[in-house]
This record gives structure tokens, sequence and C-alpha cells, in this order.
């Protein structure tokens, strides 16, 4: 397990055996650029960051990171068709307003996309609305009225967006805390990570 400051970070180990040795990764939401530190000391990966706080981006650029200062709502109309292998978004799409146009984006530039977030539908979250409260947990760390956070969704929901949207879901991980999900993750997993593909024409 990868571990960054004082925050344990399983899903880069899941992240970093999608990512096939040398590939192009571009990675929406970078903050401080850890996750393409990992992926380039581990796979060699090459690529860039796009960030959108000053401060996460000056810590990038004190490590040596491509990173482009943008705000993810407007797109990524500057990258080309198929520029990447992968675009990843790490534990930011619930935090996404324009969630349909920004997967299409990531599907756009990328041959794959990855993407991880928490899941709404987590029993101990589904236990705190139970009790009159929005859930706060390890992979919901902020209360409702400081949340950056403006989708809430469950594993469910977002496997019928993409079935929906013609997404084809190529592999998938769910964890609760360090450990593997396998049987209903929707109701027993706090995060969830999929590896996406395009349909063929």
């Amino acid at each position: 397990m990868v571990k960054f400051g004082n925050q344990e970070r399983h899903d880069y180990d899941v992240i970093a055996g999608w990512v096939s040795e040398g590939a192009r990764v571009l990675d929406l939401g970078c903050g401080d650029g850890e996750l393409l530190l990992h992926l380039a000391s581990t796979r060699q990966a090459r690529g860039y960051g796009i960030e959108r706080d000053p401060a996460h981006v000056i810590n990038c650029l004190s490590h040596r990171i491509n990173v482009l200062q943008s705000d993810l709502e407007q797109g990524l109309a500057g990258f080309k068709d198929g520029e990447f292998d992968y675009v990843i978004m790490s534990l930011s799409l619930q935090a996404v307003h324009n969630t349909e146009g920004i997967l299409a984006e990531m599907l756009r530039v990328g041959r794959e996309a990855v993407v991880s977030f928490p899941n709404f539908g987590y029993w101990r979250h589904r236990v705190s609305i139970n009790e009159g409260h929005m859930p706060v947990s390890d992979s919901l760390p902020h209360q409702w009225y400081n949340t950056p956070n403006v989708r809430f969704f469950t594993m469910a929901d977002f496997e019928q967006l993409c079935e929906q949207r013609g997404i084809v879901v190529l592999e998938r991980a769910a964890f609760d805390e360090d450990r593997a999900i396998d049987i209903d993750p929707n109701n027993y997993a706090s995060v969830a990570l999929y590896r996406l593909g395009r349909k063929a024409d």
C-alpha cells in the first residue's frame, strides 16, 4: 500500500497496476502530483497534471511535474484526440459539475480512462443518513456545509451512466479502507475504481 503523508492510498497501487509501462498519462485534479510521481517511479509513465489550486500547482512544479493550471469544468480543449494512453481522475469525479462532459473528454483525449470516487451507497453512509445526518468518513471527510462534492452517486449509479453513454467498464476494483470488496461492493465498499474504454464503432 502506498502512503503519502498521513494518508494511505491503496487506490494508487490499483491504478499503477492498470497503467502500462512507459504510458502517456494525464492526471485530472492532480493535487500535489503524488499519483504522477508514483506512476513515474513504478511504471516509468510520463505526462501532465491539471490542477486548479495555485498552491498545489506550485508544489507540482517544485517536484518537476508537468502541470497546467486549469478548471476541469472548461473541458480539455487544449489536448488532441488520443493524445494520452490514460486519463486519470482520482477521487475528484464527485467534485465536478459536468460529469458526463468530463467523462466524454477523458475518453476523447485518452485511449482509456481511470476514475476513482467515494461510493455514497456504502452501508455506513446509509446508516448515517438513516440516523438523520450526512455521512462523514475517511472517504468523505468533509461536513455537509464545507464539502467540495457536488455529485452524490453510488457504484450502481455510475455503472448505469456508463451503460447509457456507451462507456465500457474494462475493470473494476472496490475497497472498504484497505480491504478489497468482491461481494456486493455497492453496499460494502467505501471507494470504487474503474478502468474505462469506448465501445468499438
